[in-house]
């Protein structure tokens, strides 16, 4: 079975984003590890477990939250980044295009957030999965 979030192209780009983190921080010195390295990827997996979880949401207004707190994780990550740049642990390039990510990530989670604003609740649990 799959669930509907999985065709979610926001969904599979905050994912791309995780993999992407990973990458970045495993370079991060080991000082770092309960750090930056740990808030910055936690941060980034927030992203697409509160996608997840706010598709499986009856009511609009907590699909809505869910994207919304996604959205807060997002601007996190792109702040943590900022600071790691500042610090010299990544560079200007790398943040870059991690920038790009997160700014398409961004426009998607404001569209899927004013989408709750547009339509009808979810009616039943058989809505949350296709076949």
């Amino acid at each position: 079975m799959k669930y509907s979030f999985e065709n979610l192209e926001v969904w599979q780009k905050s994912r791309a984003l995780v993999k992407n983190i990973y990458q970045i921080t495993r370079d991060f010195p080991n000082e770092e590890k309960f750090g930056l390295t740990s808030q910055l990827r936690r941060a980034a997996v927030s992203i697409s477990s509160n996608i997840a979880e706010g598709s499986t949401r009856w009511s609009k207004k907590d699909q809505a939250r869910f994207y919304e707190i996604a959205f807060g994780s997002l601007i996190e990550v792109l702040n943590q980044l900022i600071l790691a740049a500042d610090l010299q642990l990544i560079n200007v390039d790398s943040l870059q295009k991690t920038r790009i990510e997160i700014d398409s990530i961004g426009r998607m989670l404001n569209s899927l957030y004013q989408s709750t604003r547009k339509t009808k609740p979810i009616s039943s649990p058989a809505e949350l999965t296709e076949a």
